[in-house]
């Protein structure tokens, strides 16, 4: 079981910058994949973002390819996914999940998720 704890999320103009942080409570990250994914209001869940368990193997959706970097400190045990020249289209809630995969890039491939934090992009 892993509980996953994501911050970092808040109201922000479009052009702005967020980072956000994933953090698991009381355990390591492992050897897990962990990525992002994200839901907007009324829309399914939106792979954003992944990382494998060594740091050196990241994955973005073309959506958020060159705006957003998805990285791993595993001596803070954290991920982040600094997202730059936010756009009003990236509004929704992003959440931290992890897999036990290499490569999960949908969300159906993810078992462990977060609670979700919001971002708000106002044009």
């Amino acid at each position: 079981q892993v509980q996953l704890v994501e911050s970092g999320g808040g109201l922000v103009q479009a052009g702005g910058s967020l980072r956000l942080s994933c953090a698991p409570s009381g355990r390591t990250f492992g050897y897990y994949t962990v990525g992002w994914v994200r839901q907007a209001p009324g829309k399914e869940r939106e792979f954003v973002a992944c990382v494998t368990w060594t740091g050196s193997s990241t994955y973005s959706a073309d959506s958020v390819k060159g705006r957003f970097n998805i990285s791993r400190d595993n001596a803070k045990n954290t991920v982040y996914l600094q997202m730059n020249s936010l756009k009003p289209e990236d509004t929704g809630v992003y959440l931290c999940a992890a897999a036990r995969y290499q490569n999960a890039y949908s969300p159906s491939e993810y078992t462990y998720w977060g609670q979700g934090t919001q971002v708000t992009v106002s044009s």
